[in-house]
């Protein structure tokens, strides 16, 4: 039972897909079913109930898909062990955000537990590259905020944020809770500079086309909002200076903080850093 093929079987049993498995391996349809059949004859019995909506798991397919995680984490650890021996075990990291969000506090200090001889190298973006430097090559694997540009990307879901209008303070819509929108039509916004991603650009303009200030950090937006009444928007449960206030926007589509790094890119300390991520998260 080879490494490779039990990677081909965990991810037909997370997708539920052949198709969506096989582009996220990279690789055409046929040889992905072919290698499942393989398997399904190697251990004589169906791994997956066929039908035209998709695939399911048997009770076998499931037992194995707790074993097969199980022996691929272990096969990780490996690498990274030795690697790590060998002085050559380093992962750079892309943050953008919040430094004290109490998720990625729990998610370092998890990941030094299982990996005390990795070096870790931190690079902090602003604003106008969601993906942290992974398309330049400066990181490994970022911890962002979606939505973005994720061609040739593998994006993991960590947890959604509501989010709300930064106001000032004295602000009349500051009284009212929640807003909508259509309650912020007309008002200024903070832009980001041109060449900006336009899927993440949009998002935070409320998806639709605006006016205002550019800024390229928080605390350029913060400002914005202070000095020219501008309407910016905020993940909720973030401190605020005590002349702002965020107040909720009940028809904006969440905030989604993710993981992500390069389709393709197989270094074992992003699979396990991904892992610790979902698991430090999910607190």
């Amino acid at each position: 039972m080879e490494l490779r093929t039990l990677r081909y079987f965990v991810a037909v049993a997370e997708e539920l897909h052949f198709g969506r498995a096989a582009a996220r391996l990279h690789m055409s349809q046929p040889p992905l079913s072919r290698a499942i059949k393989r398997l399904e004859t190697e251990i004589g019995a169906l791994l997956f109930a066929r039908s035209p909506a998709g695939v399911t798991l048997t009770p076998v397919g499931a037992v194995l898909l707790d074993e097969a995680r199980a022996l691929l984490d272990q096969a990780d650890r490996v690498r990274v062990r030795v690697a790590a021996a060998a002085g050559t075990a380093t992962l750079t990291l892309g943050i953008l955000g919040d430094g004290t969000d109490p998720g990625s506090t729990r998610l370092a200090a998890a990941f030094r537990r299982t990996h005390p001889g990795v070096d870790i190298h931190i690079r902090d973006t602003d604003l106008t590259d969601p993906t942290c430097g992974l398309r330049a090559g400066l990181v490994d694997v970022a911890l962002t905020r979606a939505p973005f540009d994720d061609t040739a990307l593998t994006v993991r879901e960590l947890r959604t944020d509501p989010v709300g209008a930064v106001l000032r303070a004295d602000d009349p819509l500051a009284r009212r809770d929640p807003l909508k929108l259509a309650d912020l039509a007309g008002r200024r916004w903070f832009q980001f500079p041109p060449g900006t991603d336009p899927v993440w650009q949009a998002y935070w303009n409320g998806g639709t086309p605006r006016e205002g200030p550019v800024v390229r950090v928080v605390q350029e937006c913060l400002q914005a909002v202070l000095w020219n009444g501008t309407v910016g928007l905020a993940p909720l449960g973030h401190d605020l200076p005590e002349n702002l206030a965020a107040v909720p926007l009940v028809d904006m589509a969440p905030s989604r903080v993710v993981a992500v790094w390069n389709a393709g890119d197989t270094n074992p300390l992003i699979r396990s850093f991904v892992e610790i991520a979902r698991a430090a998260y999910r607190h």
